[in-house]
């Protein structure tokens, strides 16, 4: 009796390789020559025109006309497959490739079968990547990096470093190139030189060079291409920017950053955040580039620190703040319906709530407990207002109420308790910013960065002219003023 007449019941998983029948495994030929069916993820396999002759071919073909996404086609298919595996006699299911490389449905038909207890068999194939590998002249190690065309085409950025070589998977249509390259081209240049490979291991494969812009007007796009994407500099990822601080604090590091701490470095974090800020006052971009890379070196540094105590490491920091802006953003990331952005934050305060009663620190941490009082008044006052409205609590946003302001601003002048009033004016104006949507503290900055300038002007003009504004009347230095006023115009 053959094997296949002892066999009860089971599953076989086998590759039928890359596409050239001369790539399929001896193993595989010997066991495809015992069976009488093979079921087929696809019939669009240069290798299944060479199968032996007496097989009965079942493609599942059919599924992919009958299903919106691949998600439904691979489930019917694994379904399928272990309904038939506890069937007198078994089955063979093959795919194109290795049955566990760029292959959805068998990892999933092994790993329930294991569970049902069903016996599994796994005949390997050839991959895809051997013979990709070879129309590149590429050697994988040590840092390409192994990515699906349509998880990348669903994305808004590429998940993939972009200081490693990267080779994308199953670029079988125009649609799906157009999606990865549109994700692409948010980290990578439009014209970043890219290779496509087409029908690796069969007589026709192709190897196209071309701009990143242009591969989804590739011709020779189809079931076997693949897109090879170099890197860009080796510093532009996050891990190597993790490495180079994990460097500097080494042992054979540098001796400053070595002897840093959380406490000496406090006073960088807070100027690197206001040199931030000062570039964001002035829309200067290319310098707010240099100084989030210095905010991002003060983020590092103390994480690095951390890690180094034995109290967190970046990786800790990064799934905190990601899984909490998942588990905050419903509406977004699951299926939770809101009602514009007031739905949001009312949302947004609701699950901090449940956040805070989940911890256990719902009596210790309130509302207001968040809002850092090392922040400046005015910022503070702004995140206060924003917060206790969250809640319907409008007693401070009431307070921008003009005629309120203006009533506030006559009785200053007979007030015996100044400073209230003041107080009391200054969170009333907070609050008028807030009502309109504008940032109290960054107002003030920029009233402030533009009485710098004109002040300055009016200056420089005194001393050019060899006078000095201590010396000045009034009238003159209102004239400097105008002047440095009307200069500053012009320039804008």
């Amino acid at each position: 009796m053959t094997q296949v007449e002892n066999r009860a019941t089971g599953i076989t998983l086998i590759g039928l390789g890359p596409g050239d029948p001369k790539y399929l495994t001896l193993e595989a030929l010997a066991w495809l020559k015992q069976i009488k069916v093979l079921y087929l993820r696809t019939s669009q396999h240069p290798t299944v025109a060479h199968l032996p002759e007496h097989l009965e071919l079942i493609s599942f073909d059919d599924l992919y006309e009958k299903h919106e996404g691949f998600e439904e086609v691979y489930e019917e298919i694994i379904d399928r497959m272990l309904s038939l595996g506890k069937v007198s006699g078994g089955i063979t299911y093959a795919v194109p490739g290795h049955p566990f490389v760029a292959e959805a449905t068998c990892p999933e038909i092994f790993r329930r079968a294991k569970i049902e207890d069903i016996p599994v068999r796994v005949i390997e194939g050839l991959s895809f990547l051997g013979p990709t590998f070879k129309a590149l002249a590429l050697d994988p190690f040590p840092d390409l990096v192994l990515a699906d065309a349509l998880s990348m085409g669903i994305s808004q950025t590429p998940q993939t470093p972009p200081s490693s070589p990267v080779l994308i998977a199953q670029i079988y249509s125009r649609l799906v190139a157009s999606d990865v390259k549109l994700t692409l081209m948010t980290t990578y240049p439009d014209d970043h030189p890219v290779r496509l490979v087409h029908g690796a291991g069969t007589d026709k494969e192709l190897v196209e060079d071309l701009p990143l812009y242009a591969i989804d007007h590739s011709e020779h796009l189809g079931l076997l291409s693949a897109l090879f994407v170099p890197p860009l500099s080796p510093y532009t990822s996050f891990e190597s920017f993790q490495e180079i601080i994990a460097k500097l604090r080494a042992p054979d590091g540098c001796p400053w950053d070595r002897e840093q701490t959380h406490e000496s470095l406090r006073p960088f974090l807070l100027e690197e955040t206001y040199e931030t800020l000062d570039a964001l006052d002035r829309q200067d971009m290319r310098d707010l580039e240099e100084e989030l890379g210095d905010l991002l070196l003060q983020i590092l540094l103390h994480a690095q620190i951390a890690n180094e105590e034995g109290d967190f490491n970046i990786h800790h920091v990064l799934d905190g703040i990601g899984s909490k802006l998942v588990r905050r953003h419903p509406h977004v990331f699951a299926d939770k319906k809101v009602s514009g952005v007031s739905g949001v934050l009312h949302n947004w305060e609701e699950i901090k709530a449940e956040e805070r009663k989940d911890n256990g620190d719902e009596a210790k941490k309130g509302l207001l407990d968040g809002v850092p009082k090392a922040l400046p008044a005015l910022t503070q006052a702004g995140e206060i207002i924003k917060r206790t409205r969250r809640v319907g609590f409008d007693y401070l946003h009431n307070k921008a109420d003009p005629a309120y302001l203006i009533e506030q601003i006559n009785q200053f002048g007979t007030a015996e308790e100044k400073d209230k009033f003041l107080e009391d004016l200054l969170l009333g104006f907070s609050a008028l910013a807030y009502k309109h949507e504008m940032d109290a503290e960054s107002l003030l900055r920029e009233a402030l960065a533009r009485f710098r300038e004109q002040f300055g002007i009016m200056e420089a003009s005194a001393i050019k002219r060899g006078e000095s504004l201590v010396n000045l009347s009034k009238e003159r230095k209102e004239g400097l003023w105008s002047q440095a006023g009307k200069a500053m115009r012009k320039e804008e």
